[in-house]
């Protein structure tokens, strides 16, 4: 039978185990979301009230 010692370092290691995954994780989404950032350049905020107007830039007709 499994001393309550061997089962608390068990489940530490577990528990170590998901905060290094999760934190590998957080590190992979914060460099995707810094990367779209800097693919989307300094530009400023689209000032047009309503995107593209009709016909500007349609190619589906």
């Amino acid at each position: 039978m499994p001393s309550p010692t061997d089962s608390a370092s068990k489940q530490t290691e577990e528990q170590d185990r998901k905060a290094a995954r999760l934190a590998q994780k957080l590190r992979a989404n914060l460099q995707r979301r810094k990367a779209q950032a800097r693919s989307r350049g300094e530009g400023g905020a689209d000032s047009r009230p309503e995107g593209l107007l009709k016909g500007e830039g349609d190619d589906s007709e």
